[in-house]
């Protein structure tokens, strides 16, 4: 087999055909999809932690994040991953915590078709 080589407008293809990846594929994403949604489901029956607190960011992160998934833009995961990251450069003093929160606090809401915030 002959590796492609991807001009920089085309996307690199699979050896394997759509049907091929998504007959391979398909039970376990929609088993994550699910888990998703079933988490969603769990927070929404949740009492709210606080009045007037808002939403989280982190799930106004993963709700922007789901809506990046249905665009039907090209690079999906790489947008989710910025959309999720702290793009701060400047190290901070202190850590406020111990460990990661999984989503950049400063999130607004919104996820621009570039993955910007």
């Amino acid at each position: 087999m002959v590796p492609s080589t991807p001009s920089s407008s085309a996307t690199p293809s699979l050896p394997l055909s759509r049907e091929s990846v998504v007959d391979r594929y398909f039970l376990e994403h929609r088993a994550k999809v699910l888990d998703v949604a079933a988490f969603l489901d769990r927070v929404d029956r949740a009492r709210p932690a606080s009045a007037g607190g808002g939403e989280d960011a982190r799930l106004r992160s993963l709700r922007a994040a789901v809506a990046i998934l249905v665009d039907g833009q090209a690079e999906r995961a790489r947008r989710i991953l910025e959309l999720l990251s702290d793009p701060s450069t400047e190290p901070i003093a202190k850590a406020p915590m111990k460990g990661a929160r999984g989503a950049w606090e400063g999130f607004g809401g919104g996820a621009s078709p570039g993955g910007g915030r």
